[in-house]
């Protein structure tokens, strides 16, 4: 190639940076799914969806080994059983490949069974540092139509934390006396160390009202309220991404690195719970997530 052919240094050095800077997207996708923080499901319709995307660039076999327990044999005999070459692109499959991946997702990973009907019992949960308070706070504000349930917590306040209004305060005896006398609806011990607890009375008052009422609890509750309470809806908060995830939970500054490090341990285990839900919600900005919850609770 001649001096006139080559194509100028600039050029040379801005593609070398798109082609990092699309690794990296690609990579931080990959990651994203083995942590659960995206679907298979939603990362191969993100692909069919715009072709240029970093999604769309990625390897059917990367793809395949990005998720949860698959590793390079097992992802060799998958592609051989559904007929696809292992050097499609997500992008580039054709519709018949994309209908048998397609199948064989909704059967390895399957998804939340539509709902018929709401509830007027809606509860929010998701992963630590997620922001479910600041959604629920912003639901609060700006829905007063929902009753937003003011749990009990033995852990001591936070910063800017209100008695009665973000929590209940109280020790672990006044909280073995609320669980003994059945006050409760449900009740956990939350990162193995604090304990969270809903009171049943004013949830009841305001369901005999007719009004709707939001939980904002963790994992362990939001299973204890679908046994006791079925027809409950139940709505996971999801992160935009992990990175993201644990950019909050440092940027919170309210634990130290080994309660962040278990924290996040936690996280891991209840992202991979999120099928259990009936709806999943992204909070990528909280005045949208937080329309969504509520559109959700009518």
């Amino acid at each position: 190639m001649t001096d006139k052919q080559r194509p100028p240094e600039v050029d040379r050095v801005a593609a070398s940076r798109r082609a990092v800077a699309a690794r990296r997207e690609r990579a931080a996708l990959k990651h994203d799914v083995g942590m659960r923080v995206i679907t298979p499901q939603e990362l191969l319709r993100r692909a069919q969806e715009n072709p240029d995307s970093p999604a769309a660039a990625m390897r059917i076999t990367e793809y395949l080994t990005a998720l949860p327990a698959i590793g390079e044999s097992k992802r060799d005999r998958i592609l051989a059983d559904l007929g696809i070459s292992p050097v499609k692109r997500l992008g580039g499959l054709g519709a018949r490949q994309r209908a048998v991946l397609a199948e064989w997702l909704d059967e390895r990973f399957p998804q939340p069974a539509a709902r018929s009907g709401r509830s007027r019992l809606v509860v929010l949960a998701g992963p630590t540092a997620v922001g479910k308070g600041t959604v629920a706070a912003h639901i609060r504000a700006h829905h007063p139509e929902i009753l937003l349930s003011v749990s009990a917590t033995t852990r001591a306040p936070r910063p800017g934390e209100v008695e009665g209004e973000h929590y209940y305060f109280v020790d672990d005896t006044e909280f073995d006396r609320l669980i003994a006398s059945g006050e409760l609806l449900e009740h956990a011990t939350v990162h193995n160390k604090f304990r969270y607890g809903t009171p049943k009375a004013p949830i009841d008052r305001a369901l005999a009202e007719g009004r709707t009422v939001l939980l904002e609890i963790d994992l362990q509750g939001a299973r204890q309220v679908r046994a006791a309470a079925p027809d409950a809806t139940l709505v996971f908060l999801l992160p935009p991404s992990w990175d993201e995830l644990v950019q909050r939970l440092v940027g919170r500054g309210t634990e130290d690195a080994e309660e962040r490090a278990r924290r996040l341990r936690t996280a891991k285990h209840e992202l991979a719970s999120q099928s259990e839900f009936d709806y999943r919600v992204v909070n990528d900005e909280v005045a949208r997530a937080a329309a969504e919850v509520a559109a959700l609770a009518r």
